[in-house]
């Protein structure tokens, strides 16, 4: 067995996954939150079903901690990582800037380059550099890999990744679209080709990541060509707690006229913004449940949310001059057929059918949801990002470390 561990901190808990590569299949994973509250939790699952979930509540006072807490975990429940022949360890990193190109093994330096962009990721790399650390303690005699969220989108011409503003305010600054969601947009693009069985060089596609983040990406061959996130994930569709786009004009009237702080800003936007904002609640199910139940302020929710993706769609298809296929993926994408329906109604000039039936039908593996007649294929495709880092870190350390 080969085994990688991938690991997905933010700044008071990470998620820990245990794949087994030879088989591409999960043996465990878990999660570790509330770190630094005076009680934290942490849930550790063997294999796949819920049976093998264990939880318990703990002081958890740092990433350090956090690391024993799992390790106690593997050694108490399984799979004893001794006998999984754990052969290196891959972080989620959501910003890479423009010094990232590629999945990268950690150094020092390459930590303190992580720590450094988070200038421009405040609210995720500090959290992904704690977890670096604490995992590199606690797994030191295996290689480290970082695969960067921003990674696949360095692939974006100039046009579609710069900002109109002071060219030299924009470079002193590193004000630039970088796009998220990468890993998952590559995966997903990638499974697009395997499933229809045809060259990933030949094919236009539009993935649809809708979660609780969402994004749109235009795919061309491979390559990602524009992508609806920004220098930071607000940018973009409406979202659970985000706004997604807004005049930025609004940030200088509430300043001016409401008085509001920047942080009080930062949290308007951020974390009180999107579907929570729109209907009160920002868990999409609870949306759809309350607009079929007749309630018009859900409704009119979704009817924003749907406008917004209609227009990325729009606009992503004028950018690749064609579309072969549009795919939902990730937790709304890949779960609900009212979001699915809404996002794509009407566009059925564009050459876009959703058949009901297989829109409606439940599934957790890929499958076709338009109709034959349609000239755009829709699937819906589920991502695996954590898959998708363990075969990058996977394929990094074949190249840097070759005897192991």
């Amino acid at each position: 067995m080969t085994a990688v561990l991938v690991v997905n901190s933010g700044s008071s808990s990470f998620k820990y996954q245990l794949l087994d590569m030879d088989t591409e299949t999960e043996l465990a994973s878990g999660l570790v939150e509330r770190i630094g509250e005076p009680i934290g939790h942490a849930r550790h699952n063997v294999g796949t079903s819920k049976d093998g979930r264990t939880e318990r509540d703990l002081p958890i006072t740092d990433h350090t901690a956090g690391f024993a807490v799992m390790l106690e975990a593997f050694a108490e429940h399984g799979p004893q990582l001794s006998e999984a022949d754990l052969i290196a360890v891959g972080h989620r990193v959501v910003q890479g800037g423009n010094r990232f190109f590629e999945p990268t093994e950690v150094t020092h330096l390459v930590e303190l380059n992580i720590e450094d962009l988070s200038e421009i990721a405040p609210l995720h790399n500090p959290g992904a550099v704690q977890g670096i650390r604490a995992a590199r303690a606690s797994f030191a005699n295996v290689p480290h890999v970082a695969v960067f969220d921003t990674a696949f989108h360095q692939t974006l011409p100039p046009a579609a990744y710069t900002y109109a503003i002071d060219k030299d305010l924009a470079t002193r600054y590193r004000v630039r679209k970088y796009g998220f969601h990468g890993t998952s947009h590559k995966f997903v693009s990638e499974a697009v080709a395997t499933f229809l069985d045809r060259p990933l060089a030949e094919l236009k596609t539009i993935v649809l990541h809708l979660g609780n983040g969402a994004s749109v990406c235009a795919v061309d061959g491979g390559n990602s060509i524009d992508t609806s996130m920004g220098m930071t994930p607000l940018q973009g569709l409406v979202m659970g707690t985000r706004s997604g786009d807004i005049d930025p004009a609004v940030i200088f009237h509430l300043r001016r006229r409401a008085g509001m702080t920047t942080a009080e800003l930062d949290d308007l936007l951020n974390r009180r913004g999107g579907m929570l904002a729109l209907a009160g609640n920002g868990d999409m199910r609870d949306v759809e449940n309350a607009a079929v139940a007749g309630d018009p302020v859900a409704q009119a929710a979704l009817d924003v949310y749907f406008h917004r993706i209609k227009g990325y769609v729009g606009n992503y298809y004028a950018q690749l001059g064609a579309v072969d296929v549009i795919v939902f993926t990730a937790g709304v994408g890949e779960n609900s057929p009212i979001v699915r329906a809404g996002a794509l109604a009407g566009l059925e000039g564009m050459g876009i059918e959703i058949d009901p039936e297989r829109n409606e039908a439940k599934s957790r593996k890929p499958r076709v949801i338009s109709t034959d007649n349609s000239r755009v294929t829709v699937l819906v495709i589920p991502t695996n990002e954590e898959l998708e880092i363990a075969r990058q870190t996977l394929a990094t350390i074949s190249r840097t470390h070759p005897s192991l």
